[in-house]
Order: structure tokens, then C-alpha cells, then sequence
């Protein structure tokens, strides 16, 4: 296909995969006429997860372009390109270490995932940024005296795990390491205010059936 076909069939403008072919997150296409060339399929499922993590995602070129080195990395398994999909993604702050609620919270975020049977994530680099997001997370509710204990967070973790079942059964359906790997980057951002919409319809709903007027 042509530069236009491609553009076409990804949703990214021409300038855009000029950009991209230039920053190289895309690999030059075969050369048909000393002005054009010609794009495969690769190409397309390349563009679409560069666009994934670049448009969707906010990913830095930079980082997108070392992501893509690991997920096309046949050393790698698919939970480590995954992993380095979705830990590329922007996140919130990480634990303020001289704060003393930081201390309480990471002991109870670490006594939810034993009693889980979860890991930090990131064994080779280091708990991951959604660990480290969870840790300052329930140190803001700690200060402010929020129930935060391992016991409160485990249902809403139980709640997770089945909805992570979903997202990778959903994932799954993708052929290739990098078509799933772009699903898994554009479905974190874009069902999370999904989620976040859903949970707060379903509260206002129980709010109703407990306390409202008939």
C-alpha cells in the first residue's frame, strides 16, 4: 500500500507517519519510484501501536521508541512486553518517602498483595509504577483517616483480579505480540474513565436505592 492507503487505513495523518519514519518508529517502506514507497501489513500494525502510545498513551517518542524495541525483543516473553507496554504509560506521583503515612501505607499495600499472592511487578526493574501509584494513594487516605487497612482494600483488589481476567481475555483476541500489546496500552487508557464512569453511576444508583425517596 501507499503512503495514503496507510494513512487511510491507521487513522494517522501522512504528515504524522513522515514523522514517525523519521524519528524511527516506523521502517522505511520498500521503494517502488525514486519519490514513493510501498507499506505492508507490518506497517500497519507498527503504526497503530506507536499511535497507541504516542496519541493515546502520551508516551514520549523517546520512550516509545525503546517500548517498541522491547515488545519486538523474541527474547522476551509476552508478559515482560506487555509489561513494558503498560508501565511506559504515564502514572501518578510516586511515595513522598519522608512523609510517615508512606511507611503505614506501604506495609499494608504489601500485606494486601501476600495475602493475594500478587508480586510488585517490574522484577527486573523494581516495583512498578502502579505499586508505587497504590502506596501514595493510601498514604493520602491514611493521613487523612480513611479506612486504608489491607482488610478494606482486599475487596475492591478482588474486583480487580476478576476485571484483569476480562482485560486479557480481551487482549488475547489480538493476533500478534504487537497487535496485543497496542490493545493493551489503548484499552488501559481508554476503559479507565470508562471505570471510573461505571463506578460512579453504580454508587449513585445504590445511594438511590438506599436513601432515596420512593
Amino acid at each position: 500500500m501507499r503512503l495514503a492507503e496507510l494513512s487511510e487505513r491507521s487513522g494517522v495523518a501522512t504528515a504524522t507517519i513522515k514523522y514517525y519514519l523519521r524519528e524511527g518508529l516506523l521502517p522505511p517502506g520498500r521503494r517502488v519510484t525514486a519519490t514513493q514507497s510501498e507499506y505492508g501489513e507490518e506497517h500497519l500494525r507498527r503504526l497503530r501501536f506507536v499511535r497507541a502510545l504516542i496519541q493515546v498513551g502520551k508516551v514520549p517518542v523517546a520512550t516509545a521508541r525503546e517500548v517498541l524495541a522491547a515488545v519486538e525483543d523474541d527474547s522476551l516473553n509476552q508478559h515482560m512486553r506487555l509489561g513494558a507496554a503498560t508501565f511506559a504509560l504515564p502514572h501518578g506521583p510516586d511515595p513522598d518517602e519522608d512523609d510517615p503515612a508512606t511507611g503505614t501505607a506501604r506495609r499494608e499495600v504489601d500485606g494486601l498483595m501476600a495475602e493475594l499472592g500478587w508480586s510488585h511487578g517490574g522484577e527486573k526493574y523494581g516495583p512498578s509504577p502502579a505499586y508505587r501509584m497504590l502506596v501514595t494513594a493510601v498514604a493520602a487516605l491514611t493521613r487523612l483517616g480513611y479506612p486504608s487497612s489491607a482488610r478494606h482494600l482486599a475487596p475492591y483488589a478482588r474486583l480487580a483480579a476478576q476485571q484483569a481476567v476480562h482485560d486479557l481475555d480481551l487482549v488475547e483476541t489480538y493476533d500478534t505480540p504487537l497487535e496485543q500489546a497496542a490493545a493493551a496500552v489503548t484499552l488501559t487508557v481508554l476503559y479507565e474513565p470508562v471505570l471510573l464512569s461505571l463506578r460512579r453511576l453504580a454508587e449513585a444508583e445504590e445511594s438511590r436505592r438506599r436513601f432515596g425517596v420512593e
